[in-house]
């Protein structure tokens, strides 16, 4: 048995601890074999665990599910330690000082006084700390490994900033009707669209998931470089 202190109530520093023995030698021989890419769904599949917790208004499985995210970050952070290359606190300094730059508004002499002002300044500001010059650098930066519906959610949201796309529901609408008889005739049918497009696909033995996720590539490519 390795040495260790058994408590009655555990603190970040102890996962640390118990990580560091997990994937040190003598530990646990599954622990120390993994990679970044053979635990990488493990996140994914935590994660949305977590919004399962969130939907089902379960503060237990809320803190469960967290633990199990904090597990794959702290994972994940030993790995890059072991190799050298950051450790969780060096996590932890990048997020605070990244929290602290993107709220001027209460580190700094920014005004912002609604939810919108704070957005506004906050993409702002990602966009000149990550050497974003163009919308089209800024809808690049969207993860292709993102669900392919979010995925256009978020592409279409950074377009729609940069005056690209329907002005409004109506001509989103309008849109729609120009490619398919099927509509939506009020935003609660959006949903019953989304579904019987996915039926459609379904029919011609195409896999909407690839389908909307070729799309997403090609609304991308064919988005100007200069705007």
């Amino acid at each position: 048995m390795v040495e260790f202190e058994f408590k009655s109530k555990y603190g970040i520093d102890d996962l640390l601890e118990i990580m560091r023995i997990l994937r040190a030698p003598g530990g646990c021989p599954w622990d120390i074999v993994q990679t970044h890419e053979s635990i990488k769904s493990s996140f994914i599949e935590e994660t949305y665990e977590v919004v399962e917790a969130i939907n089902k208004g379960s503060a237990d499985m809320l803190r469960e599910e967290l633990g199990d995210v904090l597990l794959q970050v702290v994972f994940h952070a030993r790995i890059e330690e072991e190799a050298g290359s950051f450790s969780f606190d060096d996590i932890c300094d990048g997020i605070c000082k990244k929290l602290i730059v993107r709220h001027p508004h209460v580190f700094g002499d920014v005004n912002a006084d609604t939810p919108d002002e704070v957005l506004n300044n906050w993409d702002a500001i990602k966009r000149r700390t990550k050497h974003q010059n163009t919308f089209k650098e800024a809808m690049e930066s969207v993860p292709r490994e993102f669900p392919a519906l979010m995925r256009s959610v978020k592409l279409q949201h950074k377009a729609a900033k940069a005056g690209v796309g329907p002005e409004d529901a109506d001509a989103a609408l309008g849109k729609v009707r120009q490619v398919s008889e099927l509509e939506a005739v009020a935003p609660g049918s959006l949903g019953d669209l989304l579904c019987a497009v996915c039926t459609l696909a379904d029919k011609c033995k195409i896999d909407a998931e690839d389908a909307l996720s070729a799309a997403n590539d090609r609304f991308l490519e064919a988005f100007p470089d200069d705007i």
